[in-house]
């Protein structure tokens, strides 16, 4: 029989509540350790990332879109019947305002859109973020630009563009595809109708072809990654790699595997109020980020999303001049017969068409290398609106085993027939204001740019006067190319980097050079030249130079003759030149090298600046160089301003 607590004797009953008593205080206690609502203490990268994951981010809901299930008792139904959920949050849409469940439903059809690959659903995330932002009808955005929602309405329509066009097959590399055609697309609720011009198809008199997203690229190999925010998919398109069909000036100096940075945007017309019809009208536009940096939507003038990085990544990706390099040191010609057969053959490309009223930047790569090298100097530079907006940049590309006079003789004729061709009436000030750069023997293919050589290379060639040999027309012109040089009126400054001007270490050996003589091949056209003029005169100084034609090699030899006399006459004096100088190594600068080049070689008394670097002789694209480079730019287009 059960005792009560009533019935024992009064000892026991109080003990027996003191027990009662003390097992109640425990577990209150208890209790209050783990309250129904309370907090977990976190860092702050785990706070940060709970207050800000999404459907782009972490392939979760927002918290406000979270926030919208819960109130309406739908987060455990979206995931087992999520066309269902997002098919009644849209009917349940108020015919204005309603900006909460408009955003929850751009980004829940963007989250079952990347589990299924539905592009309905996706151009779906599209329609209602665009919907949200842009919604017409004289009704502007509610949402507040400190709103975490307002960016990634934005993003949900850059990206759900961007798949919602791709190609429903992946390709081999697994890049996303995007298609830009007119036509009728499905959508969840109905139909979306996307008219386009193909006329915006045409970028440098080339018809743009295979457009690659690149949201979804990781950029390697480049320091930094330059965007703009903004509205828009990202795309890098290839141009057609049959001729200009819509030739414009400058179409056939533009660089073979070019990637152009371009936009595409679909301007949604009365979207908000269309979507209880289902039937949503647009205008498909792209934009080349080089043409277009701003477009006005609603009134509103709004930056276009850019990602000029990743369109030059992927141009440099397996390219194959690269592997090239050192086989067209040796061989030659290479390089030429990478160039589609419509382009310039003198050597000369500009990584843009022509801009009017910009400055030409031209990069000259040196030995056994390429413009590809170039790559992270020019993403710094064109990733500053400073630049970019001052400066179009052109590249020199040549046999670099060949005479420097001889190259130097190319590039100088290069750049007088691009002038020619972008302005054959001198009416843009801004081509005659050019900056040459130079690395390695670019930078001596640059100082025959601002020099007068008189007759100097010549005497060292031939012991007759140049008037007296007699030659074709054409091998006249290719001696007179090759060997008298004055300053090009429109060069107005010279960048020196890692430049031999007194020789490079290797080339004081004799051995190191015959041997080079023997492996390379030097262009037939010189050697024909050479020949006829020796025949003509009979000069014996011709003939030796016929017997054992010099190359780059010899020109940089120290004790060569002719880069002596290459070295006793200075810069111009009205062209500024500055010297960038890399020293590997501590200890005094005087003494030190980069593994090719000297100090004492490459510095010269007339550089009006002079970096010295802490590194080797590759150091274009370190970062010292390229500030120094920027700082060099920025005080030219200062000058030019202000005068």
């Amino acid at each position: 029989m059960t005792k009560t607590i009533a019935s024992l004797p009064n000892k026991q009953r109080v003990t027996s509540c003191l027990n009662v008593f003390v097992f109640c205080l425990f577990g209150l206690l208890v209790e209050g350790c783990a309250t129904p609502v309370g907090i977990d203490p976190v860092n702050i990268q785990t706070g940060y990332q709970l207050n800000t994951q999404n459907a782009l981010s972490a392939g979760q809901p927002s918290e406000a879109t979270k926030t919208v299930l819960r109130r309406n008792g739908l987060m455990d139904r979206f995931e087992n019947e999520p066309e269902t959920v997002l098919a009644e949050l849209h009917a349940e849409l108020k015919p204005m305002d309603d900006e909460d469940k408009l955003f929850t439903l751009a980004e829940l059809s963007m989250l079952h859109a990347q589990k299924k690959n539905d592009q309905a659903y996706f151009l779906a995330a599209a329609v209602y973020a665009w919907s949200l932002l842009f919604p017409g009808d004289g009704h502007g955005v509610q949402l507040k630009a400190s709103d975490p929602r307002y960016r990634l309405a934005y993003d949900l329509y850059n990206q759900g563009l961007a798949q919602g066009l791709a190609k429903p097959e992946d390709s081999e590399d697994n890049e996303v595809e995007v298609q830009l055609k007119p036509g009728t697309y499905q959508l969840p609720f109905g139909t979306l109708v996307l008219n386009f011009d193909e006329n915006a198809l045409f970028w440098g008199g080339y018809r743009l072809e295979r457009f690659i997203s690149t949201a979804f690229l990781d950029v390697r190999g480049l320091r930094n990654r330059y965007r703009t925010s903004g509205l828009g998919a990202t795309l890098a398109a290839s141009i057609s790699s049959e001729q200009a069909s819509n030739k414009v000036i400058g179409s056939e100096r533009l660089g073979p595997r070019t990637k152009v940075p371009v936009t595409v945007i679909a301007r949604l017309q009365h979207a908000r109020s269309s979507l209880a019809g289902g039937q949503i009208n647009g205008q498909l536009e792209l934009n080349a980020n080089d043409q277009a940096t701003t477009l006005i939507v609603d009134g509103q003038v709004l930056p276009i999303e850019s990602d000029p990085t990743a369109a030059l990544a992927l141009q440099l990706n397996a390219n194959p001049l690269y592997s090239l390099e050192i086989l067209n040191f040796l061989k030659g010609g290479l390089f030429s017969g990478a160039i589609p057969k419509d382009r310039a053959n003198d050597g000369l490309f500009t990584l843009h068409p022509y801009r009017k009223g910009k400055i030409p930047l031209v990069l000259v790569h040196g030995t056994a290398s390429s413009p590809l090298r170039w790559a992270e100097m020019i993403n710094e530079l064109e990733g500053d609106q400073r630049i970019r907006e001052n400066y179009q940049v052109w590249f020199f590309i040549y046999d670099s085993a060949n005479p420097v006079p001889y190259s130097a003789g190319v590039l100088s004729q290069a750049l007088e027939n691009a002038l020619n061709e972008f302005d054959p009436n001198h009416k843009d000030p801004a081509l005659q204001q050019m900056v040459v750069i130079g690395h390695s023997q670019g930078g001596l293919l640059t100082k025959m740019m601002a020099i007068d050589t008189g007759n100097r290379l010549w005497d060292l060639t031939s012991d007759k006067p140049f008037d007296q040999i007699m030659v074709s027309p054409d091998v006249e012109a290719l001696l007179k190319r090759t060997l008298f040089f004055k300053p090009l009126p429109f060069v107005k400054r010279v960048i020196f980097i890692s430049t031999p001007h007194h020789g490079a270490m290797a080339a004081a050996s004799a051995w190191v050079t015959g041997l080079v003589a023997k492996l390379v091949t030097l262009p037939q056209s010189m050697i024909r030249g050479f020949a006829q003029a020796a025949a003509a005169s009979g000069d014996e100084k011709l003939l030796t130079k016929l017997r054992r034609p010099p190359t780059a090699a010899d020109n940089m030899n120290p004790n060569n003759p002719g880069l002596k006399t290459l070295a006793s006459i200075p810069v111009a004096s009205h062209i500024p030149a500055h010297s960038i100088i890399a020293v590997d190594g501590d200890g005094p600068k005087e003494e030190g090298d980069d593994g090719v080049v000297a100090y004492q070689s490459a510095h010269i008394d007339e550089a009006i600046s002079e970096k010295v670097v802490n590194w080797n002789h590759s150091c274009q694209g370190q970062p010292e160089v390229i500030e120094e480079v920027r700082r060099i730019l920025l005080e030219h287009s200062a000058v030019l301003g202000a005068q």
